[in-house]
């Protein structure tokens, strides 16, 4: 399957807890399952040649509104996995940037803000494959603050400036990548949330599943990726 592959695939990961709960577990071992399933998506991924693979990995409501225990639990499965992620064989055979997008730096404890600087720093030269991980990620914050930006460049050079979308994106967390063609949200909720990547996906197809996350296949996967390689994308043309 090579023709009509997406670019740029974005992901919610969403049925984690309610996976966990089904099968009698505590929260925290859904979001351990999840985690395991990404590693399994991304090799699909890779092994497609899609460029750009972009994951919600938690929003800031996530982190800051959620039971500590949970959020607790969270937060060291990531800081695991990113230092895993540093020294992977796979990352580094296939030259992936791991890039980290939000309010993580500011929010979050500082050995897992280390165990994220690793994974980034260990991979900040390649550019064949991008994995983008948005954690404390809120897409309505992330405009907000590009418009802040732009009107801090305007204020600072006491002129005014012509708002274009170039202009937007060049100040958006994801100003380095492209639009994204894909949206596959997983755990049987028709929408999306906090302005998930919004500039970003304005003209995005979007593939929802009611398969929770935990359970979300290579299979599964593939399936998402023959549905949008049959669909026509038009462009308002």
């Amino acid at each position: 399957m090579k023709e009509n592959l997406p670019n740029h695939i974005a992901i919610i990961p969403d049925g984690n807890r309610r996976w966990a709960k089904a099968k009698g577990f505590k929260s925290w071992v859904g979001h351990r399952e999840g985690v395991k399933r990404v590693d399994e998506i991304l090799k699909a991924a890779l092994d497609l040649g899609i460029p750009y693979f972009s994951f919600w990995a938690a929003s800031r409501d996530n982190i800051e509104k959620r039971d500590p225990v949970e959020v607790k639990f969270l937060l060291k499965i990531l800081k695991e996995k990113f230092l895993e992620l540093a020294q992977r064989e796979e990352i580094h055979k296939n030259k992936v940037k791991i890039n980290i997008l939000g309010r993580w730096r500011k929010i979050l404890p500082r050995s897992v803000r280390a165990a994220a600087e690793k994974a980034i720093k260990a991979t900040l030269s390649y550019d064949k494959f991008f994995l983008n991980i948005l954690l404390a990620y809120n897409g309505t914050e992330e405009l907000v603050i590009a418009v802040q930006k732009i009107a801090d460049i305007a204020r600072t050079k006491k002129k005014k400036i012509k708002v274009t979308p170039q202009l937007i994106k060049k100040n958006l967390w994801t100003s380095e990548f492209p639009s994204i063609d894909l949206v596959i949200r997983t755990g049987g909720e028709s929408h999306l949330s906090a302005g998930f990547m919004m500039w970003d996906i304005a003209d995005a197809q979007l593939y929802f599943t009611d398969t929770l996350w935990p359970d979300f296949s290579k299979e599964e996967f593939i399936k998402a990726i023959r549905d949008y390689s049959k669909r026509e994308r038009r462009f308002g043309r």
